[in-house]
């Protein structure tokens, strides 16, 4: 007599039972592993956290010490031993106290002004050079590229005379033109957009070509909206790069009402005295435009690493 057989509609769905897995997944830890798959061990782990934190401690310990002290009320004593980190009376006077020592916020417009015409003059102007280098082809493109790497080597204090006496032949000296215009398109960011260009697959442009684009539909239309992490790369530099300069507009301006932020930050100190909280309080006012800007952009500029790939 043949053995009975069931189908898997006949039979009956086996299901697990939750306390049959729960030691499973009690048991199951999750392993880390490095870059290269390895199974990386607890004291290896414990080192990179620690170096990591260590790290972070340089970097936003003397901000945020900077934060604190601008914070502090005027009995409050910055310099105890050992130092309290955390104002016991936190106030908002050292921030009052800094626009009625000087005009900040006049300065804080000229160096909004300059700063954003920076970064409007370097992502044009560095993304046409940049194309222009790595996409056209034309004798001396090599020669070219070779003179944008030998600019960055050399050092601004070299060419600061050169610069300057260039600017008041040009009858720009004291305007806020003759701070921007050295600065207007940096070598580095050119070299930026040219290897991110480079990296771009030139097939594309080159079916967009068949099909009839120019050199300026092909920029413009496929090559730029590629690139948008190396332009906000190209943003966040030429930001800081013109709202951080002090020496440059410090030779080139006289006029007090056209100083910009770091100049007029400079009259925060005293002759004979200092006041730590009230320098404290204009440093806050100086580095929070870096920070917001940063905070808006940063998607785009971790973006900028793997420029250039094209996504099936």
């Amino acid at each position: 007599m043949p053995a009975p057989t069931t189908t898997t509609e006949d039979a009956p769905e086996r299901t697990a039972d939750p306390a049959e897995k729960a030691p499973r997944a009690r048991g199951r830890r999750r392993r880390v592993t490095d870059e290269n798959g390895r199974r990386m061990p607890l004291w290896e782990l414990a080192l990179r956290y620690t170096l990591l934190l260590v790290m972070l401690a340089l970097m936003i310990g003397p901000f945020l010490w900077q934060l604190s002290t601008s914070l502090k009320g005027p009995h409050e004593n910055i310099f105890s031993s050992p130092p309290s980190f955390l104002p016991s009376d936190p106030t908002l006077h050292n921030y009052e106290r800094v626009a009625d020592t000087i005009p900040v916020w006049d300065y804080a417009l000229n160096s909004l002004k300059v700063a954003a015409a920076n970064v409007f003059t370097n992502c044009v102007g560095a993304a046409l050079a940049g194309y222009a280098l790595a996409r056209l082809r034309y004798r001396g493109r090599k020669a070219a590229t070779l003179v944008f790497i030998l600019a960055m080597l050399v050092p601004v204090e070299g060419i600061i005379i050169a610069q300057f006496t260039t600017m008041r032949d040009l009858e720009l000296n004291n305007t806020l033109i003759g701070v921007l215009l050295p600065g207007c398109i940096s070598a580095l960011n050119v070299l930026l957009m040219r290897n991110a260009f480079l990296n771009l697959p030139y097939e594309v442009e080159e079916a967009a070509f068949v099909d009839g684009a120019n050199v300026w539909q092909r920029f413009f239309r496929i090559a730029l909206p590629a690139v948008k992490g190396t332009l906000a790369v190209v943003a966040i530099f030429a930001f800081m790069g013109a709202w951080d300069d002090f020496l440059w507009p410090l030779i080139v301006l006289s006029d007090p009402d056209k100083f910009t932020l770091t100049i007029g930050l400079n009259y925060l100190h005293g002759t004979f005295a200092n006041d730590e909280r009230l320098v404290a309080a204009g440093t806050v006012i100086a580095v929070l435009p870096l920070i917001v800007l940063f905070a808006c952009l940063q998607r785009y500029f971790f973006r900028g690493v793997g420029e250039g790939a094209v996504k099936g």
